[in-house]
């Protein structure tokens, strides 16, 4: 399947990598409509995308230093990238005695939407389910769930433990019931059809002393990390012994953080002029 990159989500993965001012000030709108065209994303599309985000409370308008129009994260979103950092960056795996999180939880009948918004939320923040009303993940993602459910305003109608799995099931049996094993693994093998090759291209080239362009290092970036941030909530990185020997989580995470120290950096000499015109 071919992966699939809204106008949307490449926005938000432009502010994580090259938006996020110190001083909190604005990307001008010319300059998304200018950057996001280098990934095929027309006007029209960048513009409808941003509005979608000013809605839900992400980006808000704000006026650059000579007056162009132009966006600025707000609190909710800068939070969410700092959450998200943890994750999409993560250079160690969970050990097995960190334990677990769970969240349980229970809505009244006559708030039933809020059960269906709890379950999607603790799905995208990766958890399993162990059972009806009860969902596991590493113990890890305790500060982010609990900043989620805080800001969804769903914290009352869950409790969340640590613990210890101690049977009766073995670990690594169990965690095949709580997650889809088989649909996570899939994704990582996408995520590397699509990128391993560009990571071969890049260190090819780095290897005969070539610094590459810096617009094809951003574009090349950006589309990778665009991937890459969505698996590490597919997959909440389980401890490496509960997984087979052949996960291909290893060599994605592998390839992502290569793309990341080769170009991101590079990218950012491209992206720098857009910024500072205004």
């Amino acid at each position: 399947m071919a992966e699939q990159h809204t106008p949307r989500s490449l926005i938000v993965s432009l502010y994580g990598a090259y938006g996020r001012a110190p001083d909190g000030s604005p990307v001008p709108v010319a300059a998304l409509v200018r950057l996001l065209a280098v990934l095929g994303v027309d006007a029209p599309s960048v513009r409808s995308s941003v509005s979608r985000l000013k809605r839900r409370g992400l980006l808000l308008p704000r006026r650059t230093a000579d007056g162009a129009a132009g966006y600025a994260l707000s609190e909710d979103a800068r939070r969410l990238l700092e959450d998200g950092d943890r994750r999409i960056y993560a250079r160690t795996e969970p050990k097995l005695s960190e334990g677990w999180v769970l969240a349980v939880f229970s809505v009244p009948e006559a708030e039933r939407h809020k059960r269906h918004l709890l379950r999607s939320r603790l799905a995208r923040l990766g958890f399993g389910t162990a059972a009806p009303g009860v969902w596991i993940a590493p113990a890890r993602l305790y500060e982010e769930t609990r900043h989620a459910l805080e800001r969804l305003e769903l914290s009352p109608y869950v409790d969340l433990f640590r613990g210890d799995h101690l049977g009766y099931t073995a670990t690594a049996g169990a965690v095949a019931r709580w997650w889809d094993l088989g649909a996570i693994a899939a994704l990582h093998e996408e995520f590397l059809a699509a990128h391993e090759p560009v990571l071969r291209a890049w260190t090819s080239r780095t290897g005969t002393g070539e610094t590459g362009d810096a617009g094809d290092a951003y574009r090349d970036y950006l589309l990778a990390l665009d991937s890459w941030r969505r698996l590490p909530y597919a997959d909440p990185v389980l401890p490496s012994e509960l997984l087979p020997d052949d996960w291909p989580g290893r060599r994605s995470a592998e390839v992502f953080t290569a793309l990341h120290e080769l170009l991101r950096d590079r990218g950012a000499e491209f992206v720098r002029p857009f910024l500072s015109e205004h």
